[in-house]
């Protein structure tokens, strides 16, 4: 977490008195100025392609032939494997010759029930015999219409032998070998998982509840991987998932982040360490948020002292000039917590007190205790008896 960095000097030292002892009280001071307020949250992840595919095979068959490897370049379209076609070969033959016979009967059913047909139109047959026609054309229909559908069937299992890359990328797995059985039933077996383009990365960081609020689309993320511990990669918030993750009673979210892989430095599965930026205001006025919260006490100003406070201000800045305390109303902006934004009320240079200090002697005490530094302290046992 970034804040500004603040020039602090001392201002003018207050000689106060009580009794026959002496305190000295320091303002420290900053001056308002431009710069830079910034709030983060961090997170774990894993780099992943943006665009992956896991390639299976909808028919079961022996593996024939294996023509891509791991971190093969294939295009989309080509062939990387091939199951034996004996057994789909032989089921396309079988539907084939079913339609033929289907198409046949098919054929003479249909002439024979228009045949029929026109007999009846005259009454020179039964309704019983134009009925039975009909009956035996609309099977034949039926028949025929279901051999072709087993051919198209057997004819696109046929092309499920050849296994192509359905997209332009790289090869990161291979379940496979030649030789080897795989069975599709209700869950097609993965043969190949193929990334599209390994130069686009994304991470995927599990971003926790408490921080989840703050996080938006757009936002800057800068991350490193344990491979390059030297190295900060940069990405941006692209998406933020709405459903939440619990794992041991921790809820998280998932956040996508970019991850540009130009150098290919960037490997899938590695694990990234994240952070995101949830507030960047830059070239903006700021000051301290101790000094907000700074006031002058009891404790902290000597005999004579004025104070001119601005009574409803919901936040202030105070000056002293000679030995006036002066309050000036401000509205403020964002906060990382150390640093405040001022949008208005104090202009740029202005010199605002953010502490005091009270000397006691040898002892210095920053203003952090509700006692009175001016009352008298323990009686001196080394002054002489009698001495007023």
């Amino acid at each position: 977490m970034k804040s500004l960095p603040l020039f602090i000097g001392a201002a003018a030292l207050l000689l106060a008195s009580c009794g026959n002892r002496s305190y000295q009280v320091a303002y420290n001071t900053e001056t308002v100025q431009k710069g830079e307020i910034t709030t983060s949250v961090t997170a774990t992840g894993t780099v992943e392609p943006v665009t992956s595919v896991t390639v299976g095979t909808q028919v079961s068959g022996l593996i024939s032939h294996i023509y891509v490897d791991y971190n093969d370049v294939v295009k989309k379209g080509q062939v990387i494997a091939e199951l034996d076609r004996t057994t789909l070969s032989n089921t396309l033959t079988s539907a084939q010759r079913n339609l033929a016979s289907a198409r046949s009967d098919y054929e003479y059913q249909k002439k024979n029930y228009e045949r029929m047909s026109d007999l009846h139109d005259k009454q020179w047959i039964s309704d019983d015999e134009y009925e039975s026609a009909r009956l035996s054309y609309e099977k034949a229909l039926n028949t025929y219409e279901s051999s072709k559908l087993q051919v198209s069937t057997a004819q696109t299992n046929l092309g499920y032998a050849t296994i192509t890359s359905p997209i332009d990328g790289v090869v990161l797995s291979r379940e496979v070998e030649e030789g080897q059985t795989v069975a599709s039933s209700m869950t097609t077996p993965t043969l190949f998982t193929i990334a599209q383009d390994l130069t686009d990365m994304r991470v995927i960081a599990d971003v926790d509840e408490a921080d989840i609020g703050g996080v938006v689309k757009g936002q800057r993320v800068t991350f490193t991987v344990d491979a390059y511990p030297n190295d900060s990669f940069e990405g941006t918030v692209t998406q933020v998932r709405q459903e939440a993750t619990t794992s041991s009673n921790v809820v998280t979210y998932e956040v996508v982040i970019s991850a540009p892989n130009p150098d290919l430095k960037l490997k899938p599965g590695l694990t990234a360490s994240v952070t995101i930026y949830t507030l960047e205001l830059n070239n903006t006025l700021c000051v301290s948020a101790k000094a907000l919260r700074w006031e002058p006490k009891q404790t902290t100003i000597g005999e004579g002292d004025v104070i001119e406070d601005a009574p409803g201000a919901k936040h202030k800045l105070w000056s002293k000039e000679g030995n006036t305390f002066k309050a000036w109303p401000v509205e403020v902006g964002a906060s990382n917590g150390v640093t405040t934004q001022i949008l208005s009320g104090v202009s740029e240079g202005f010199v605002a007190i953010n502490e005091a200090v009270v000397n006691q002697g040898n002892t210095t005490q920053e203003e952090t205790t509700d006692s009175n530094p001016f009352m008298p302290g323990p009686r001196n046992n080394n002054k002489k008896s009698g001495s007023k």
